[in-house]
Order: structure tokens, then C-alpha cells, then sequence
């Protein structure tokens, strides 16, 4: 690629500033408990079972980009993916659980914190902060893996809350007069036979293995990126995407470039980005966290702290594996 305009190059941006929630963007969205939740579509259209759902750029990468927003005790109903979904606390202070029930296993994570939950595997989370959070997500596959499946009972306590999940995948709300159009029924529920083939893994198995701590990384990238997911990383998994995890001591200001996707999402600091133009001269601007970076192949470009200070971020790549389920489950 000869480069890029700033022009074109914003459009690839998604500043923290500019997100834009969805309200109504999954089934549980008028159950006590869940109903302040707001979703966030940031590369590709994620999971969102919602028509209103913003997408702020469509062409996606081999994964997508999202983030979930929740004031403190907002829960997020048990659900599950057949391709990775990562999390990683941009603020607050967040308790995951999982299993049918939630009740299989748990963990806290606090700001910097990522989580690769296993696919197959109900999951749910709640902001147990004082304030509003936020969490950023990975989602594997261009099409997110297809969609949720929601836990049973999460979809008849939404039914009686008047939304209906249709078996094309979009939510019908009875509060504002819809019904299912003609052809459409309701997405049955799991049965009792087919939820026996979804695990109840303890929170000895998943944590070692799947979280990763803010302060352990920020330790471990104090000369070197810190490969965070991938076949050799702190998180062994192959989802389609690898994770790395930078810091001021680990990335200079010299340019580089790979044929790669490559999205940047900032955790911590002020962070200057500089590429080179569609007529060759250098061009640079200030990403700061929860901003999210689309780096399109071949852009020869460089990434580094603008002042001062702890910095930190996570840069994700595309890789030669499809998404699937997760690779190695101990």
C-alpha cells in the first residue's frame, strides 16, 4: 500500500468520544436487572440481535470489534458463542460467571484485565463497580460465529418482559407493537438433551488458562510486546486473531508495516499514530483509550506514546486459522 489520506485514515478510527450505544440490542433488554445495558458495534456488526444497532465500520478484519457499557449491578444474561469472545476491562470492575446457572465458576476482573472465555461455554457478566464501565470485545469471525444462544431461561423471562427473539435472529418487541412477521417463529429453546453437550467447567480450569492480569503484562512487555493470545502467548488459543499487548518500553517510533489487519485499541495513555499519505508524506494524530484503530495491510506506520506517563495497548491481528472453537481446553 502506497499510504493512506487523513481523511480516509479517520474513517478508520472509532474515537471513545464518537461511540454509539444500542439500548435494545439483545433479547434481555427489558428484563429487570439487564435494562440499562448499552452495546457498541465497532468493526464488523457483531452479535447485536437489534435493527437500531449502529455499526461504525462494516468491513471487517476476520474478526469483530465491540464493547459493552453497563452501570454498576447491570447484568449481561448467560449466553454463548461458537467462536472466541475475548473481553478486556477498559474500566470498572467486572465479575464473570459461567455455566447454565452461572453458578459453575466465576471471576473478577479489574481494569486491564483480559478474558478469553471458552466457546461452548455459558457466559454472563456483571459491573460490580461503583461507576459506569465499560469492556472492549473480540468477537471471532467475520460474522461473529453466527450469532448468540441464549440459555433457555433467558429467553422465556425476556418473553415475559414482551421481547421475542425470532428464529431469523432479530428481537420483536410487544411494548411498541410488534409481532413475528409471517414465516417467522420463535427461536426454540435449547432442550434438555442438547444443553448436555455444553461443559460446566470450574473456575480452577478456566482462569489459569484463559485470563490474563493488567499488571502481569505491563511487567512482561517492559522490552518486548507481550504476545497475549496465540499458539505461543500467555492465553494458547488460535482463534483467528493473536493479541499482543504494548507498552512504551516495548514498541519504538520506527515505522513499520505487516499484511496483516492490524487494530489497535488503546488501554492506558496518549498515543501518537503516523503513516504515510496517499502522496507519500508523513501525517500523524493522538489516539487516547477506548479509542479502537483500524490499520489496513501493507501501511507502513508507526505507534508510540505521546507523553509521559503509564501507556499501555492491545493490537490484534488476523492469522491464517479460521474461527472456531476454542483451540485447547485443559
Amino acid at each position: 500500500m502506497k499510504g493512506i489520506s487523513r481523511v480516509e485514515m479517520e474513517k478508520r478510527i472509532v474515537r471513545y468520544g464518537d461511540l454509539q450505544p444500542c439500548r435494545t440490542a439483545f433479547i434481555d433488554a427489558h428484563t429487570p436487572g439487564s435494562n440499562y445495558k448499552e452495546n457498541f458495534t465497532i468493526i464488523g456488526g457483531g452479535v447485536s440481535e437489534s435493527p437500531d444497532q449502529h455499526v461504525h465500520i462494516k468491513e471487517t478484519p476476520g474478526f469483530n470489534i465491540g464493547a459493552a457499557g453497563q452501570p454498576p449491578h447491570c447484568k449481561n444474561s448467560l449466553h454463548l458463542h461458537t467462536t472466541a469472545e475475548v473481553f478486556f476491562v477498559l474500566s470498572g470492575r467486572w465479575r464473570f460467571f459461567w455455566g447454565l446457572h452461572g453458578t459453575a465458576g466465576e471471576v473478577i476482573c479489574e481494569a486491564g484485565d483480559i478474558f478469553n472465555i471458552p466457546t461452548g461455554v455459558f457466559r454472563g457478566f456483571e459491573n460490580i463497580g461503583d461507576d459506569y464501565g465499560m469492556i472492549m470485545s473480540i468477537l471471532g469471525g467475520d460474522d461473529a460465529g453466527g450469532g448468540v444462544t441464549w440459555a433457555p431461561q433467558v429467553i422465556e423471562d425476556a418473553k415475559a418482559h414482551g421481547l421475542i427473539l425470532g428464529d431469523n435472529g432479530r428481537l420483536y418487541d410487544s411494548k411498541k407493537g410488534e409481532s413475528l412477521p409471517e414465516g417467522i417463529v420463535p427461536m426454540p429453546l435449547l432442550t434438555k438433551e442438547a444443553l448436555k453437550q455444553y461443559p460446566e467447567v470450574p473456575t480452577s480450569v478456566i482462569v489459569p488458562d484463559y485470563v490474563a492480569r493488567y499488571w502481569d503484562m505491563m511487567a512482561l512487555a517492559k522490552k518486548a510486546p507481550c504476545q497475549v493470545i496465540g499458539e505461543q502467548a500467555l492465553i494458547k488459543d488460535k482463534p483467528g486473531f493473536a493479541v499482543d499487548f504494548l507498552t512504551r518500553g516495548s514498541i519504538s517510533e520506527e515505522a513499520y508495516q505487516t499484511d496483516r489487519h492490524e487494530v489497535l485499541m488503546v488501554k492506558t495513555g496518549h498515543w501518537t499514530l503516523k503513516w504515510l499519505d496517499d502522496a507519500g508524506a508523513e501525517v500523524k494524530t493522538s489516539i487516547a483509550p477506548g479509542d479502537v484503530v483500524a490499520v489496513p495491510p501493507n501501511l507502513m506506520h508507526s505507534i508510540y506514546p505521546s507523553m509521559s506517563g503509564e501507556a499501555a495497548l492491545f493490537r490484534v491481528r488476523n492469522t491464517v486459522e479460521s474461527a472456531g472453537p476454542t483451540w485447547m481446553l485443559n
